[in-house]
């Protein structure tokens, strides 16, 4: 899937596929934590089903109004006691594939939403 690019500033995805995310010029062949400013991979590399408590709470460094969670290729809801931190903050979770977590991500980011992506690319 292609996406085009917006006239913004920061992170946007501009590109999705089969075990792939690109950000700008970059791909990225991991899961990873996207935010308008800031990219950090290496989140939950062990997949969907090894989610944890703590995969979730980390997100909260972040400071997000919304977290979108992009869950693979369909989309897959984590259970309530993995993202008690968020709901305990009153931060709202969007469960959805990842290519449409990362058009919603860019959406929100162009309208200077405090928002991150979670997104498990596989």
């Amino acid at each position: 899937m292609k996406f085009h690019l917006a006239t913004t500033s920061g992170n946007i995805v501009t590109g999705i596929g089969p075990g792939w995310v690109r950000i700008g010029a970059t791909e990225y062949r991991e899961s990873l934590v996207l935010t308008p400013e800031a990219i950090a991979t290496g989140w939950a590399r062990a997949g969907f089903d090894k989610l944890g408590e703590a995969d979730f709470a980390h997100l909260l460094s972040y400071k997000p109004e919304v977290v979108l969670f992009g869950a693979g290729p369909a989309i897959r809801f984590p259970h309530p006691r993995l993202v008690r931190a968020l709901t305990e903050a009153r931060i709202g979770l969007e469960a959805m594939d990842t290519p449409a977590a990362c058009r919603t991500f860019n959406i929100l980011a162009a309208e200077g939403r405090a928002v991150v992506a979670a997104l498990l690319v596989t």
